[in-house]
């Protein structure tokens, strides 16, 4: 059996529960216990590790976070997914690109575009990406991370110039990990007996992790993807990354965040891509969310993302920034 993943973007009839239409909607492919896959076991490289090589996409629709009306319900029923799924034509034609995309991490990501930019997807029946702590939220906030959060927004006003833009908007990096479903969200993993590359499709960032059992950057070094280092557990390949630079913050995290990322190959089409952050300067506890990564048909390389600094949208949003000051004064 498989399952599907879903979006906060629905009106869950079944229940009488109302969620707001915002969320993105995308395809997952998760492992179910039917007998054929639980004899399933993955390919092997030379090199004796589980092959993971290959195009991989994240379209997955369950919001990050569980919608309050869901406290307490991990899934769907069959017939609040079938409203969704008739639902889905509708919302895909109504919404911009920017509101379909819903919660999942993004920052200012081209709310002008409509759905043509986005991969067409299905839904899914669970409630949130977030599978640890057990109610699919976010752990709250550390005295020390509210009062950044303070302080930041009596900073906020107009950009000053291209260095106060995110790196994003740059056309420089959409963070590691990436974790933007459904626009550009693709994957290549390439395997060596002791490295691993992941070329992420957004702004063509690629990875090279060792797994050859050496140690972190000195802690000094501070890098927009960090330091990582993997290994092998068994079947599951195991990413360590430290040492992220105050640029790179993701939902306020601190550069002394500890994210963990885990990749196991469960079926044919399918890796299973958890994720945790731990960051006591940020959060009272760490958290973890499991993305289903589907396994593409595309034979060839990725495609460049063309996104480059100095690009158009840096110039409107910079001369818009001048504009308002001007009105203001």
């Amino acid at each position: 059996m498989r399952l599907r993943a879903v979006t906060s973007g629905c009106r869950l009839v079944g229940r009488a529960l109302l969620v707001p239409v915002v969320a993105a909607v995308a395809v997952a492919e998760v492992a179910g216990a039917g007998p054929q896959e639980a004899r399933w076991t993955a390919p092997r490289t030379p090199y004796g590790h589980p092959d993971l090589q290959g195009i991989w996409s994240n379209n997955a629709a369950a919001p990050l976070e569980r919608p309050e009306t869901l406290d307490g319900t991990e899934t769907m029923t069959s017939e609040e997914l079938a409203d969704l799924q008739a639902r889905l034509a509708d919302l895909r034609e109504s919404e911009q690109a920017g509101n379909l995309l819903g919660d999942r991490l993004v920052e200012q990501l081209h709310n002008d575009y409509d759905s043509f930019w986005l991969v067409a997807r299905e839904p899914d029946i669970r409630t949130s990406l977030i599978v640890d702590p057990p109610d699919g939220r976010i752990p709250p906030l550390t005295a020390a991370a509210r009062e950044r959060v303070v302080q930041r927004r009596l900073a906020e006003g107009g950009p000053e110039g291209p260095e106060s833009l995110p790196l994003n908007a740059r056309c420089i990096t959409f963070r590691v990990p990436n974790l933007v479903a459904s626009y550009n969200s693709y994957f290549q993993i390439l395997q060596t007996a002791d490295h691993v590359v992941i070329l992420q499709e957004l702004i063509h960032d690629a990875r090279v992790v060792p797994l050859d059992g050496r140690a972190h950057l000195d802690a000094t070094i501070r890098q927009w993807h960090g330091d990582s280092r993997g290994r092998w557990e068994g079947d599951t390949l195991i990413i360590e990354t430290t040492n992220y630079s105050r640029q790179s913050s993701l939902r306020g995290a601190s550069r002394n965040r500890h994210v963990t990322e885990r990749f196991e190959r469960v079926g044919p089409g399918t890796i299973e891509y958890t994720v945790t952050y731990d960051d006591p300067d940020t959060w009272e506890r760490p958290w973890t969310l499991m993305i289903p990564l589907e396994k593409s048909n595309a034979e060839d390389a990725l495609f460049e993302y063309a996104c480059h600094e100095g690009n158009y949208a840096m110039e409107g949003t910079l001369a818009g920034a001048r504009a308002e000051e001007a009105g203001s004064r």
